[in-house]
């Protein structure tokens, strides 16, 4: 089984809050979850989190993946470290580029 930290959706129209649930994958957004695990109000100003830590940390421990978002709000309340972000070297961009070109102009030549 596929276990996912995800958020679920309440609160009325226009006015969204969330809860941030573990939860099979392959349930629907507001289906029945495992585990609430916090809130997450972004109508309010500023916006409202609520996580508990160890929760969060024994369900991530276990395996759990959390959503893109829930892993934003997760590093910015400290709970997970934030993946460093590599960019592309200028030297293997280039490498990158001549290699699509040398591809492209040998399925030229093929023609």
């Amino acid at each position: 089984m596929a276990v996912k930290m995800r958020l679920t959706r309440m609160g009325d129209k226009k006015s969204p809050f969330y809860r941030i649930v573990v939860i099979d994958s392959r349930k629907t957004r507001d289906g029945e979850y495992i585990d609430l695990i916090g809130t997450y109000a972004p109508v309010q100003q500023p916006a409202e989190i609520k996580i508990n830590a160890e929760k969060a940390k024994d369900w991530l421990s276990k395996g759990v993946q959390p959503t893109d978002t829930v892993r934003s709000l997760l590093v910015s309340e400290g709970i997970l470290q934030a993946k460093p972000v590599k960019k592309p070297s200028k030297k293997t961009l280039a490498k990158e580029a001549a290699a699509k070109a040398a591809a492209e102009k040998a399925a030229a030549d093929a023609e």
